[in-house]
């Protein structure tokens, strides 16, 4: 409920205004009214909303529906375990506090409920209703139990006696045998027995095991849920008894880490000890199947210890995040056309279709700009991580890693590297939060293989994303340089979109130097050429660039401020594209996920645009454009404008030199603001409409569509430098 600013009454042909009874005087003296940010957490759920919009339409390919569904579960778990679990936290220890949107802590988890509620029974319903039904007339059938034929159902008694009875157990519930622990986001069948002899009712649980597939294939592309196989034979696990009930539920937990960093003298260890403990977080959700037995629900109530608003009772399956295997059914006409990577043009423009191209002999020449994954991963940070693991003149590799693949070519370059007697170091940032235990596994077999790993600074994670190569070239040393927006994740580069920079330059390689030196070692250093980093050096960059375009309109030069990132939420920042936006400089925000700001509010924020683009490939760039003064400036990197990027992790951005890549990501810009692409646009009330077709209903371009056209019509040597409009 919007209360300090909130619509006059109008007619339909006035003017929107709004009334904004209360102000804040700012350290400037400029006023800016209260509970002028949007909440985050609301936010946030309007984001799963959009992706949620995804999956219910009906012009997006049957599977790749299915797989919106999957991730709207998926997202939806996160937000619990993470962003619901530590508001809850802080309130029971009653250091929860209003956030900048000025909601009530306490309001704003009743009101996640509340939307969270409305959001997964509308989940449910377009699987029930809409995917499932068009999966059945496309010959793939989510079935129940009941209605598997006796065939069907007799190779499911084989395969329950052979494969899955042996991984069942069954947890009784009595005076010798207490409530059992249920782990975050597993299945379970809470069971009702009777014994025939005495008459008396016992409960147990059972854990579906995630070992096995989520919905088993009983004939050709006709699938049923685990859980009712396993609920269909409950006389093998409690022979001699009767079944009364059985009804799945499913509990998701705080699983969001706390490591006291400076009190540890071993962070991997901490860390371990700290991973042990997760699974026994305390619960924030309880799901289970509508049909579920009143006495069983309490049951479940009262031994998690969990409140009614809490209890989300949902049409079955539980668990959609399964769907991501089922949307991976071979079955192309009912998925996103195949599309295949090309390689750079920066890299391609003078060499031979035959030849393999030489990655740092072409940084020699020229930055190369990277957009992936429209651009080959592997055909240029892969490759020129190998080759220069393979160049007898590399002397060190230096490298961060936040996410990466257990089988990743970029970890293999880095030991090939090593065995060469290259000097290489690794940044693993093992607080990665959910790929820990991946991460702790990694860096000890870069350990094993000869690298010198490190973890980064204490109180800080490394989310910046570089690559450093060090090259004797005759006399002199030369640094060949990779930054970028996505982590080293050779499959994650296939499905996020990310930009990245190779270059030579010396003053990009001279600050990677004195970063790395940082992380690894002991310096303080804070001031670079090309490459301003947090937490120090990076907010200032952006806030006084802001404040110059409001320098520069007034003096009437150029003047405009153009950003692409995942979130923004830093009061800072918003403020300052507030006064921007008073001063009568342009503002375009592209933001996927999480946004604080209230564009279009007269006298506020009229001259602020927000956009947001969902579709095919996940949107992670993150670009900050400005026009200054006729002169513009364009910038990519790892950080959003959020205070964790800003101030408790480090980050780097680096200036884009090049005109022909500054016009080429500045047009990027422009075109994911335009009206004539499609959209979702942000109103000042924290609402998003999409925008999909025009006055006359025609579909509006498709901007990751476009692109991928603009790779598939010039293909080899021509490949599409040239403009997009």
């Amino acid at each position: 409920m919007i209360t300090d600013l909130v619509p006059s009454r109008r007619t339909a042909s006035e003017p929107l205004t709004w009334a904004v009874p209360q102000t804040q005087e700012l350290s400037d003296g400029q006023q800016l009214p209260h509970r002028r940010f949007l909440d985050r957490e609301r936010s946030w759920l309007a984001f799963n909303e959009r992706v949620l919009e995804l999956a219910e339409d009906p012009q997006i390919p049957l599977l790749e529906r299915a797989r919106f569904l999957a991730i709207f579960a998926s997202n939806l778990d996160e937000f619990f375990m993470v962003r619901v679990a530590g508001l809850k936290r802080r309130i029971a220890i009653g250091v929860a506090q209003c956030s900048a949107s000025g909601v009530h802590p306490g309001e704003v988890l009743k009101q996640i409920w509340s939307r969270s509620r409305t959001l997964m029974a509308r989940h449910a319903a377009a699987f029930q209703h809409e995917v499932r039904p068009h999966l059945a007339a496309e010959g793939i059938e989510l079935i129940r139990w009941p209605d598997a034929s006796a065939k069907e159902q007799a190779h499911l008694h084989t395969l329950v006696r052979e494969q899955i009875f042996p991984v069942l157990t069954p947890l009784a519930v009595d005076p010798a045998r207490p409530f059992p622990y249920v782990s975050g986001l597993s299945l379970n069948l809470a069971v009702v027995v009777r014994n025939p002899a005495s008459g008396q009712r016992h409960f147990a649980r059972v854990k579906v095991p995630q070992s096995l597939s989520r919905f088993l294939e009983v004939s050709p592309q006709r699938f049923v849920p685990l859980e009712d196989v396993i609920g269909a034979h409950l006389e093998y696990l409690f022979p001699g008894m009767e079944t009364l009930a059985h009804d799945a539920f499913r509990v998701t937990r705080n699983e969001d880490l706390e490591v006291e960093e400076d009190d540890a003298e071993n962070i991997l260890a901490a860390l371990e000890t700290e991973l042990m403990r997760r699974p026994f977080g305390p619960p924030v959700r309880l799901e289970v199947e509508a049909s579920i037995d009143p006495s069983l629900l309490d049951l479940l109530v009262r031994e998690l210890d969990i409140t009614e608003a809490e209890v989300f009772a949902l049409p079955g399956p539980l668990d959609l995040t399964g769907l991501l295997g089922l949307a991976d059914q071979d079955r192309p006409e009912l998925k996103y056309p195949a599309f295949v990577a090309g390689t750079a043009c920066d890299v391609l423009s003078d060499v031979t279709s035959a030849s393999q191209p030489d990655i740092l002999a072409v940084m020699r020449e020229r930055d190369v700009l990277l957009h992936h994954p429209y651009d080959s991963f592997a055909a240029s940070v892969q490759a020129f991580l190998e080759q220069a693991a393979a160049d007898p003149h590399v002397l060190a590799i230096k490298q961060t890693l936040y996410r990466t693949s257990g089988d990743s070519p970029i970890v293999d370059a880095l030991i090939d590297a090593a065995d060469a007697g290259k000097q290489v170091l690794v940044l693993v940032e093992i607080k990665a939060r959910f790929d820990e235990h991946a991460n702790i596994k990694l860096a000890r077999t870069l350990v094993r293989a000869g690298c010198h790993v490190v973890y980064g600074l204490i109180g800080l994670k490394t989310h910046c994303k570089l690559s450093l190569v060090i090259r004797q070239e005759g006399e002199t040393l030369r640094r060949y340089s990779h930054i970028g927006t996505g982590n080293y994740h050779p499959k994650s580069a296939r499905l996020y979109e990310d930009l990245g920079l190779l270059t030579a330059d010396p003053d990009v390689g001279a600050d990677l130097s004195d970063l790395f030196n940082r992380l690894s070692g002991y310096s303080r250093q804070d001031n670079y050429r090309r490459l301003p980093t947090s937490p120090r050096g990076l907010r200032d960059t952006l806030d006084s660039r802001i404040r110059s375009e409001i320098a520069h309109h007034k003096a009437g030069r150029p003047a405009y401020v153009k950003f692409k990132v995942n979130s923004i939420v830093d009061e800072q920042l918003i403020d300052a594209l507030y006064r921007a936006s008073q001063a009568g400089v342009r503002v375009d925000a592209w933001v996927r996920g999480v946004c604080a700001i209230r564009p279009g509010v007269p006298g506020l924020s009229e001259n602020i645009r927000v956009r947001s683009i969902l579709g095919r490939f996940l949107e992670h760039s993150r670009i900050f454009a400005f026009a200054n003064g006729g002169a513009p400036e364009v910038w990519i990197g790892s950080a959003d404008m959020m205070h964790r990027n800003l101030d408790r992790r480090i980050e780097a951005l680096v200036r884009v030199n090049a005109p022909k890549h500054r016009a080429q990501l500045s047009e990027l810009l422009d075109l994911g603001m335009s009206h004539g692409t499609a959209s979702w646009h942000l109103g000042p009330d924290g609402s998003w409409a999409r925008h999909g077709q025009d006055a006359e209903g025609t579909p509006l371009r498709d901007i990751q569509e476009l692109l991928i056209a603009s790779r598939v019509a010039y293909p080899g040597l021509q490949p599409p430098c040239r403009s997009l409009a």
